[in-house]
């Protein structure tokens, strides 16, 4: 490699933010050096760390669904909870037990719809506002 090249390199290292340019180094210091060892790898760091997140669309039926919601987020998975075909105080207390899990876990929840709700686990933001919705099926959650 020609001392151009190395220049070039080390400049797109630096702006990577990979190596320091210190007044100090000489250019011949800054070239990285043949490992000593040939069987020792350089560490492989993936730059997409981050998984893809599943949305779990839950449609409880009963009270005792309420359990398998919290678990969801209590694994980091947004819910979004349809009560639409419940009845309306079994869906009073299936809000209420995913609201007190939700806050437990330090999660955010929001109303996006008449009986539809979306939970979400402290790793998740909830962006935007929607508009106040009319008195609809749940009148107690404004």
């Amino acid at each position: 490699m020609t001392v151009e090249k190395r220049k070039l390199v080390d400049r797109v290292l630096n702006f990577m933010g990979f190596e320091e340019e210190g007044p100090e180094q000489a250019p011949e210091e800054r070239m990285p050096r043949e490992n000593p060892d040939p069987r020792k790898k350089a560490t492989v760091v993936n730059l997409h760390a981050q998984r893809q997140t599943r949305v779990v669309v839950a449609e409880p039926r009963s009270f005792d669904e309420a359990q398998e919601i919290a678990e969801h987020l209590k694994n980091r998975r947004p819910v979004i909870v349809n009560l639409e075909h419940v009845d309306t105080e079994i869906a009073r207390r299936i809000v209420d037990f995913v609201s007190g899990a939700t806050l437990a876990l330090n999660g955010a929840q929001q109303k996006v719809g008449g009986g539809i709700f979306l939970f979400v686990p402290n790793n998740v933001d909830i962006e935007g506002k929607t508009q106040a919705l009319e008195r609809g099926i749940f009148p107690w959650i404004k």
